[in-house]
């Protein structure tokens, strides 16, 4: 009854003001979310970048952005939770309003500019508050360097020991120049770079890349070979569109910004089986954009996905999602007699 009463009023609320609101209730425990957590069952446990995963689901950047309340996502069913988008000096991102709910469509159109409060604050609340499960961090340029190496460089030095992965955030549609970073030359360099760093590290972590879902067939294909001859970690296939609006149906669906959501399912699925198929299963894939329920999760993975991330199913369907979403998987992975979620990996590519 408290979360029904809490659900309503937040949905009424400015998107922002609502997310602050359930980052102050997540902080302080208010209510007890691990009680109704999925016990996730083998079927779900999985392995990736060399990383026991209970279950595929976790959390997208975004929610946590200043990696204020992981341990308490963990408590919702996530198996792991992605805090971020960092940059080296805070900064307070684009002007408001900048995120809006298009409740017709079950999305939101955002265009934060990644406000956060930096790499030194962050790192210093992750010290404070060890996590208690499987954190990703996820990285970026502050504005003015958008199309600059030298900020990842930056907050991967800093991050990279407190992390269990790290993401390179290179295709936000509300940074400028950001997404120039999937130009072939742009983005062996900065590979190049990080891989240097993660070479010369006593204990390796993860370096993936997260990518637009706005690539032509052939920018795919261009990036695939440069993935497979590089042996990069993973991926995350896909960030916000800035394509497709005017299919929508609500009103704000021409508002600035990146669509998330179910309207992302289709364009994310296609890259997802693109690259997939180009990469042939050597390079992970975490699919994102458009998970909403046990269903849409078992296509992504059919596609391709190891692993799956959401962020605005939560917004709409509420704090127990990720748990509902490995309940569903797990009777779906039974009812097809399939023994565990790697088995279905990729199956839907010819």
């Amino acid at each position: 009854m408290l979360y029904q009463i809490l659900n309503s009023f937040l949905k009424q609320t400015d998107p922002e003001v609502a997310h602050e609101y359930a980052i102050k209730f997540l902080k302080q425990n208010l209510i007890p979310f691990d009680l109704l957590k999925f016990k996730t069952d083998n079927s779900l446990k999985i392995k990736v970048f060399g990383i026991n995963f209970d279950n595929p689901i976790g959390l997208a950047a975004g929610f946590d952005k200043n990696a204020e309340v992981y341990n308490s996502i963990f408590k919702l069913g996530f198996a792991f939770s992605e805090v971020g988008t960092i940059t080296p000096k805070p900064q307070k991102g684009n002007p408001k309003p900048r995120v809006f709910r298009l409740n017709k469509d079950e999305a939101i159109i955002n265009s934060l500019g990644f406000p956060n409060d930096g790499m030194n604050k962050v790192s210093e609340r992750i010290f404070n508050n060890p996590k208690k499960s499987i954190l990703g961090i996820n990285i970026g340029p502050n504005k003015e360097n958008a199309a600059k190496e030298d900020d990842y460089l930056l907050c991967i030095k800093k991050l990279y020991q407190q992390a269990d992965y790290i993401t390179v955030n290179i295709s936000s549609p509300n940074t400028p120049n950001l997404r120039d970073l999937h130009d072939k030359k742009k983005i062996l360099s900065l590979i190049n770079l990080l891989q240097n760093f993660q070479k010369n590290s006593v204990e390796k972590r993860a370096i993936i890349f997260k990518l637009s879902p706005n690539l032509k067939n052939s920018e795919i294909d261009t990036l695939s070979e440069i993935f497979l001859e590089k042996k990069i970690d993973g991926l995350i296939l896909t960030n916000t569109t800035v394509t497709g609006k005017e299919t929508l149906l609500d009103e704000n669906k021409n508002k600035n910004g990146g669509l998330s959501g179910y309207p992302l399912s289709s364009i994310s699925n296609h890259v997802i089986k693109h690259f997939y198929k180009n990469l042939k299963g050597i390079v992970p894939i975490i699919g994102a954009g458009g998970v909403t329920d046990g269903i849409s999760a078992y296509e992504k993975i059919k596609c391709g996905a190891s692993l799956l991330q959401l962020y605005t199913a939560m917004v709409f369907k509420g704090p127990y999602v990720a748990s509902t979403i490995n309940k569903e998987l797990s009777n779906l992975l039974k009812k097809d007699g399939l023994k565990n979620v790697s088995d279905a990996i990729g199956v839907n590519i010819n």
